[in-house]
């Protein structure tokens, strides 16, 4: 078996598992291989582009990229497995054998109580004045922060503020004179295979340069609500979280946060926090200290080609709405489960990640216009945004009779809910539709199982098996290649689409 690798972002004397991803690859190296058989054969176009050195760019971007260090205080209590603030693995783990041996180096230099321990990062100067962006976590926790400009001069730095969701974090610095600055850049251009820069300070060398490509977009490593990061083959290791990745034109596109790596070292994936997502963060840290983030108020769902087959969907594009919680924009705006989100403000929606950024990067209290998908008709709908709260509520469902019969359709064993199903599958008096109690063969395929309940066919409600029968032979009757179930599982609502071909 292969070990699964970890995606970790760190700093360097601390580091921190985000998350794990099964994720396989190798470093793309650059050379001859793959230029035509034919040595006399014109060079593709491509390959005018290529620099012949990145030695100017880095001259005049390298004195605004800084490195970050920090103190804090050793835990109260020794930790007998491990070093303090190191993370404990699994036996098996790809981490485990390297900390065994990195503390094993470092077992008779482990801090005592009350001593104080370092960190080291990177970042970037943003403006002359001295404002500073690096990673959340590398500042996480600090008692002081100190950043280093490229010339050697330590200055002390004051958080400004910082946003965990995200993982970027602002400084201030007072150098007593204008400070060398980089511009963000536009990351939305950076298409994969364009060539990268990244510069940090990584094992506390200090000012390293490494170069690679953009190796994919929109990666989700399961790091926040937020995941948007631009995947890189440039050489990042510890101590290069919050440093810059440029373009070619020494355009900052992106902040150095996370690595993929089954054995804490570079393996050429690299992660960055785009650009584009970082600016509106930043300006809002410097402006108020903290982010405040759009509401809507609903859980959302993709569109799968299955669900769009059974809302008559040409494309499976927009957010599905699965549930709306309760006294939230959304509902105070009359947006319903089993709408599908197409577009906010004339930007289309064509994934959930589209529409939980647009309204993330939305203003508290602005008002905006979504074009919604509601029983096959199109109807634009204004909602005044609220701010995020720390812990959304999740939305009740709606009561619906009960119904003692039964029924057996499309291969799946439906049950009424009476109070001996609700203690064997231990669901509360509030929960009302149809029970699925098993499946044969032909369903092994469909998500669902035993203990869900059906609380709508076709967006409309159900309480009994037969209503959900006369509800497929409505879409059936109509052409539908599927039909759409809602489901609650475990107090969680989702939509599930079901081919009709089963029926």
């Amino acid at each position: 078996m292969i070990p699964v690798p970890s995606i970790v972002s760190f700093s360097a004397g601390r580091l921190r598992k985000v998350a794990v991803a099964a994720l396989l690859g190798t470093t793309i190296l650059s050379g001859a291989a793959g230029l035509p058989a034919n040595a006399n054969a014109a060079p593709p176009a491509v390959s005018q582009e290529l620099p012949g050195s990145f030695a100017d760019l880095v001259e005049r971007v390298t004195p605004a990229v800084v490195n970050v260090s920090t103190v804090q205080s050793a835990p109260d209590a020794e930790q007998p497995r491990g070093l303090p603030g190191m993370p404990e693995f699994p036996p098996g783990s790809p981490f485990e054998e390297f900390f065994k041996q990195f503390q094993e180096q470092q077992r008779g230099a482990r801090p005592r109580q009350h001593e104080k321990q370092q960190a080291l990062g990177s970042g970037f100067i943003i403006d002359a004045a001295g404002y500073v962006v690096t990673n959340n976590h590398v500042i996480d926790g600090a008692e002081e922060i100190t950043v280093t400009t490229h010339d050697g001069t330590k200055l002390d730095a004051k958080l400004v503020g910082r946003d965990p969701k995200t993982d970027l974090a602002l400084l201030k610095v007072e150098a007593g004179k204008p400070l060398p600055y980089l511009e963000f850049g536009d990351s939305d251009k950076a298409r994969v295979g364009d060539w990268v820069i990244a510069i940090g300070n990584p094992f506390g060398l200090g000012g390293t340069v490494t170069s690679g490509i953009v190796s994919a977009r929109g990666r989700d490593i399961q790091a926040g609500p937020y995941d948007d990061f631009l995947q890189l083959d440039a050489s990042i290791n510890r101590g290069n979280s919050g440093g810059p990745t440029f373009d070619v034109q020494g355009r900052v596109i992106g902040i150095n946060t996370a690595i993929f790596s089954p054995n804490g070292g570079s393996v050429g994936i690299g992660f960055a926090i785009p650009s584009n997502l970082a600016k509106g963060v930043v300006a809002q840290l410097r402006e108020n200290g903290t982010v405040s983030r759009g509401w809507l108020g609903v859980q959302i769902q993709q569109v799968t080609p299955e669900i769009a087959d059974s809302l008559g969907l040409p494309q499976p594009k927009g957010a599905l709405v699965a549930d709306v919680t309760a006294n939230s924009p959304a509902a105070k705006s009359k947006i319903q489960a089993g709408d599908v989100i197409l577009s906010l403000d004339s930007r289309p929606v064509d994934t959930i990640k589209d529409l939980t950024r647009m309204v993330a990067d939305s203003k508290t209290g602005s008002d905006v216009t979504l074009e919604v998908l509601r029983k096959g008709k199109h109807q634009n709908i204004k909602v005044t945004l609220d701010q995020m709260p720390d812990q959304p509520k999740v939305a009740a469902a709606t009561p619906a009779p009960e119904s003692s019969s039964s029924h057996t359709v499309m291969g799946l064993k439906l049950s009424s809910l009476d109070q001996a199903n609700r203690r064997k599958y231990g669901l509360a008096d509030g929960i009302e539709g149809v029970l699925v109690v098993g499946l044969d063969d032909t369903m092994s395929d469909v998500n669902l199982r035993p203990g869900d309940v059906i609380t709508e066919v076709g967006n409309e409600r159900v309480a009994a098996p037969d209503q959900v029968a006369a509800k497929i032979k409505e879409a059936k009757d109509a052409g539908r290649g599927a039909v759409l179930l809602r489901v609650s599982r475990q107090g969680t609502e989702q939509f599930v689409a079901v081919s009709i071909k089963k029926a």
